[in-house]
Order: structure tokens, then sequence, then C-alpha cells
């Protein structure tokens, strides 16, 4: 019992240390906390961002490059639509097909191919069983050549004839030895060249019967008499003079006529058998044909073997462009050839895509560079390259200046003018933004070219470029 007793009086002292450490601890974290707490316009103060200083980028020595970049398209050059400039062949041809007099209707027999390579002197398609042949020239073929023909159409087919190996003399008029070259040429190439037809063979032997009637009516009305005195000399005198003078003017008219059919009766060039195109050879990059159809209109688009670049920039970039300055074309591929400038505005050839004698849609018209409307170009890349690229993409990246050597430059954003006019930058020394006159120069890539008047600005500083 005692023992009991003496074991409630020892844990007293213990308990209370207990509750007084507690007490202690709560007493601590109640100033912990209180010491924590934060009005609401202590919070938002201490959440308030600092004081705004001004944006800056340092100032850099470097080269500046400045160029105009386009996107464009790998196309090959010098496109021109090829037409037909008559019938080929006619229907009554002497050229030995006697069902040809009933072929009213012209169908192609043999179309173009696109792709292949035209020659001078090649056969580009058939028509009918006819050729079309291809022959080098600036005078476009627009009538049937034949005896009796002149003219600057008759001395580039002379000229081409001699090329080719068949040189007719050359006298600028159409003739029996350019009759026989065009035979022979022909006939190098399978086919016989057109000879009269049925129609010219059947009007000659009209006009030699018409000569022959009046020569025999000139001698029946000279009475026998050669000299034409006639027989009788008493009153009919009168009207056998009238008689005499009708047969000879009727032999005069029959001779001429027939001497004007015999000028251009022989060997002959049908209008549609033969195209001039100024470049050869060429490429067929368009057929607007096919086997069994009537060949009216175009027939398709050629175009020179080489390959250029075609592109459009603004107007405004346009301005900054000349005939001559280097470009570089990169292709999707990755491939990169450095070309030429060739052609800007109105000079850039349009491009008959369709290969039906008209402008390309949306081929812009050429100009100075006027204002913000777009401008094409060309760029010419050497021989041989990027042919296999044709009809892809391009980017196109021309050179229009570069600064000499290394150069201080800032962002276009730090430059501006003061009330004097003159261009200035911003930089911070000690803390405070200070006005640095500067020249402008050659501005590329954001960058702009800045000289300042004194050692007033070098690189490293900070140029103000916003706040």
């Amino acid at each position: 019992m005692r023992q009991r007793r003496n074991d409630v009086i020892n844990s007293r002292p213990r308990q209370l240390a207990i509750v007084v450490a507690a007490v202690g601890l709560v007493g601590a974290g109640g100033w912990l906390a209180g010491s924590q707490m934060q009005s609401p316009a202590d919070a938002a103060a201490a959440h308030r961002p600092p004081k705004a200083g001004p944006v800056t980028v340092a100032v850099v020595r470097r080269s500046l490059t400045a160029s105009v970049v386009a996107q464009g398209s790998v196309e090959f050059a010098s496109p021109q639509s090829v037409a037909l400039a008559g019938p080929v062949g006619s229907p009554d041809s002497g050229s030995g097909d006697s069902g040809a007099k009933d072929a009213v209707v012209q169908r192609v027999t043999k179309a173009p191919v696109v792709g292949s390579e035209v020659k001078e002197g090649d056969v580009l398609m058939q028509v009918s069983g006819r050729p079309v042949l291809v022959l080098r020239g600036t005078v476009p073929m627009y009538r049937t050549l034949g005896p009796g023909a002149a003219g600057d159409d008759v001395e580039q087919l002379e000229r081409a004839l001699a090329r080719l190996g068949f040189d007719p003399g050359g006298t600028g008029t159409y003739g029996q030895s350019d009759a026989a070259a065009v035979s022979r040429w022909y006939k190098s190439k399978g086919y016989g060249a057109e000879e009269p037809g049925i129609a010219d063979k059947q009007q000659l032997g009209t006009l030699e019967a018409a000569v022959t009637t009046a020569q025999q009516g000139l001698l029946e009305a000279q009475g026998g008499d050669p000299e034409g005195r006639g027989g009788d000399t008493g009153t009919g005198g009168d009207t056998d003079a009238l008689q005499l003078k009708a047969a000879r003017q009727q032999l005069d008219a029959a001779d001429a006529a027939l001497a004007a059919f015999q000028a251009g009766y022989g060997t002959k060039i049908p209008a549609g058998e033969v195209v001039f195109l100024p470049d050869l050879p060429a490429r067929l990059d368009k057929v607007s044909v096919k086997t069994g159809d009537t060949p009216s209109g175009p027939v398709g688009t050629v175009t020179s073997s080489r390959v250029v670049v075609q592109a459009v920039v603004p107007g405004s970039d346009a301005k900054l462009l000349h005939e001559g300055m280097t470009a570089q074309v990169e292709t999707p591929d990755g491939t990169k050839v450095q070309g030429r400038l060739v052609a800007l505005g109105g000079d850039v050839p349009k491009t008959d895509a369709t290969g039906d004698g008209k402008d390309a849609p949306g081929t812009p018209e050429g100009g100075s560079g006027d204002g913000a409307a777009p401008v094409p170009v060309q760029i010419s890349v050497p021989a041989g390259k990027l042919t296999e690229n044709a009809d892809e993409s391009a980017k196109v990246t021309i050179e229009v200046g570069s600064s000499r050597g290394e150069v201080l430059t800032v962002p276009v954003a730090a430059l501006h003018t003061s009330a004097d006019g003159h261009a200035r930058v911003q930089i911070v020394r000690g803390g405070a933004a200070v006005d640095v006159p500067v020249k402008a120069g050659l501005s590329a890539d954001g960058q702009v070219e800045v000289t300042p008047s004194g050692d007033d600005l070098k690189a490293g500083d900070h140029v103000v470029v916003g706040r």
C-alpha cells in the first residue's frame, strides 16, 4: 500500500514536466505561425513584378550579305507552241496514194512523242500518211512553197536544204533546182515529195488544149495565110480583120494562162508539211493530239533541251535586281547550282503550260517592279544541270549586296531617327540609356550595318530594342 502511494507521488513531477513542455511547444508554434502571416496588402506588394527596364541586345561585329529569296520552279527553256500552217498533202495528191482524193478529213496517223528530241530534217508526226517535217528558221510557214514562189521563206528553205546536204543553189526564187532538192530530201526520209495531182494535171491539159484551139482559130482567121493578110480583099475585108484580131487576142490569153499555171506547176511543199522552229534540236515537251485526231490548232509544245528556273519576287525586291546578278538555286533533294539572272519583268518569256498556244494561268505580267505587284524573274543554270529536276520546285537566292568585311551590326529595331533627321541608337551605360549618332548602311536578315562618328559604339555594347 505504502509502495503504491510512493509511485503515485513520484509520477506527479513527470506529469507536470510533460504538461509544461506541451504548453511550451504550443506557444512556440503560435509564435512561429504569427510571424509568417501577412496582411492582404503585404501579400499583394510581395507579388508585384519589379520595375521594367529596357530590352537590350549586344552589338555584334560580323559580315552582312543582303539577298532576295524567292520560290520558283525548274522548267525547260524557250517553250513554243507548234501548229500546222495548213493541210498536209492535198486531196488529189500525186504522191502515189490513189485513195488520197477521198481523204476529205485529215487524221493524225502517227502522233508526236513526248520527251523526244527533234533535230533539223526530222519527221515530227504523220497526217494521213504524209510527213510533217522540221526545219530551223524564224519565218513561220504560212503558205505552200512551189515553183515561182519568192521571198524570205523561200530563202530560209534553201538555206535549210543546204544544211541538210541538198543544196538547191539559193536564188531566193523556188525553181527547178529547189524542186529537185525537195524531192531528194523527201526521198531520204522515206516519202515522196508532193508532185502535181490529178486536178493539176487535168488543169494543165485543159490549158494546153485551149492554146491549141486558139492557134487553130488564128489559122482559120488568116485563111491559110501565115502572114495574116487573108484571101479576100473585097467588102468583107473589115470583118476578116476583126476576126483575125480576135483570134490573136484569144491565143495570147491562152498562152498567158498556160505560162502562169506552168510557173507554179511541179514539186511543192504543202503549207502543213513543214514546221520552222528558231532553235534546234528541240525537246517535245507536250503533245495535244493523238492518233486519229484531226490536227486543228496547236499539236504540241517544244522547248530547248536546257533548263531554267522561273520565279516571282515582290515588286519592292525587284527594284534591287538587275540582269547578270549571281543566283543560287537549291532543289528539294539538296542539289545546289550557281546560276545567273538573265531576264526580269517583261523580258521573261511566258510559259505555254498547256500546249494550247495560250499563256499559263496566273503568269504575272512583266513590269519594272513598281509597287508590290509580283515580278517574274528567270535564272539560267549551266548546261546539263538540273535536267533531272525539271518540273520540281526550287529555292532561289539572289545576292544584291554585301559588306566589305566585318562591320558593326545592330537589330533594325534598335535604329531610330531623331528630331534632327539623323539615325541614332541608344546604348545602356551606368544604368542609363544614352543616344549615340550613327550612319546606317547595308541591311540584311533583320540586322543593319551602323558606323558611329567616333568611339561611342563598339562590339559588346548593348543597344535598346524595346521597353
